[in-house]
């Protein structure tokens, strides 16, 4: 790989990026025979989104997922675009990464880096997707990896998307022990928007050690960095999960790397299908809209007062002897604190408007 370390030798650190795809079933049980009929169905339920992460090798920057989607206004996001919801979404009929996308994303990234001033390197795979001629970049200088190496090479698939697959699983399957304690009937049972909600705190949640541990694996970087221990805290949250697979319900358990891998969410993601076939597929998607299976929170909104019932009753819980439970009650008290300010604020606003009319 003498090209490819000669080129990131012109580069620091911080401006050396890996960008990559990765697909999930965000309801996949982690049971072997129910999750392969989840996954063969997935095109009728429409339960399988991509990702698109990417991060620069100290960890200092991971820049927003983008995340691609079935259909443009999902029934979860109750006729809000991804975009008044927090989140870089687009969609199209198959949730596939498009050279169309992938296009409007690179071109993203370029602005960003000349907002900021920097001129930075792009590592990424030869997907079909990757399309990067006549594209008028100005920042962003891309290094298409050799072909039939990248998974050996590539920062993301070093570790980093297993970290987020990690960390949303883990949030998965703890919601999935409370839907069985309440017995409902499907516990694996989620809408989109929250799945998205658990992969956006997912991928935060990822630290910058592990990013640049992660690039510092592929070998392609000899210059000195520092030795950082992460490997504990990913084998805590795989503990964490084979826990919580041995506390649900299931005949035929998956392995904790199963759960994390499967290998039919990376074939999906690099799929690539034609602008031309977008267009076709575009006038059936307001339909698919309609019908792509979405299911809501069956919770239904609480009340402030019933929010500040529950923090109470979790507070007085805790026992402050317990460092753990110190923490908790810290983080507890927070959000007793912003639901107060918030309704306060309201309160005010609707005198206001009552005095004014």
């Amino acid at each position: 790989m003498p090209t490819i370390k000669e080129k990131l030798q012109s580069y620091s650190l911080q401006d050396i990026y890996n960008m990559d795809e990765t697909g999930l079933f965000y309801r996949m049980a982690p049971d072997r025979t129910i999750a392969r009929r989840q996954i063969e169905g997935s095109k009728k339920d429409k339960t399988r989104l991509t990702f698109v992460f990417a991060a620069n090798a100290d960890g200092s920057h991971k820049m927003e997922p983008l995340i691609i989607g079935h259909a443009q206004r999902p029934r979860a996001f109750n006729r809000k675009s991804g975009e008044q919801l927090g989140f870089y979404y687009r969609s199209n009929a198959k949730a596939w990464m498009t050279g169309l996308i992938f296009r409007e994303w690179l071109q993203k990234m370029d602005q960003q880096m000349q907002d900021a001033n920097r001129r930075v390197l792009l590592l990424l795979d030869n997907a079909p997707s990757h399309v990067v001629r006549d594209l008028p970049l100005t920042n962003v200088q891309v290094f298409l990896f050799p072909a039939n190496t990248t998974s050996k090479i590539q920062p993301m698939d070093a570790g980093i998307i297993a970290a987020f697959k990690r960390r949303y699983r883990r949030f998965q399957l703890q919601d999935a022990i409370d839907r069985d304690e309440q017995q409902k009937a499907d516990i694996y049972k989620v809408d989109q928007l929250i799945a998205m909600k658990w992969a956006k705190a997912a991928w935060n949640d990822i630290s910058s050690k592990t990013i640049a541990n992660c690039f510092k694996h592929t070998g392609l970087f000899e210059r000195e960095t520092q030795k950082n221990e992460v490997g504990s805290e990913e084998q805590d949250i795989e503990n964490e999960l084979e826990d919580a697979i041995n506390q649900l319900p299931i005949s035929h358990p998956m392995s904790v790397h199963e759960l994390i891998n499967p290998e039919e969410a990376q074939q999906v993601a690099h799929e690539e299908i034609s602008d031309e076939d977008l267009i076709k597929l575009s006038s059936s998607q307001d339909q698919e809209e309609e019908e792509d299976g979405e299911v809501m929170d069956e919770n239904p909104p609480m009340s402030t007062k019933e929010k500040l019932n529950v923090l109470h009753s979790c507070i007085s819980f805790l026992d402050l002897s317990n460092p753990n439970h110190v923490i908790a009650h810290k983080v507890l008290r927070n959000i007793q604190f912003e639901i107060r300010t918030i309704e306060k604020k309201q309160t005010t606003l609707d005198r206001y408007f009552c005095k004014e009319y």
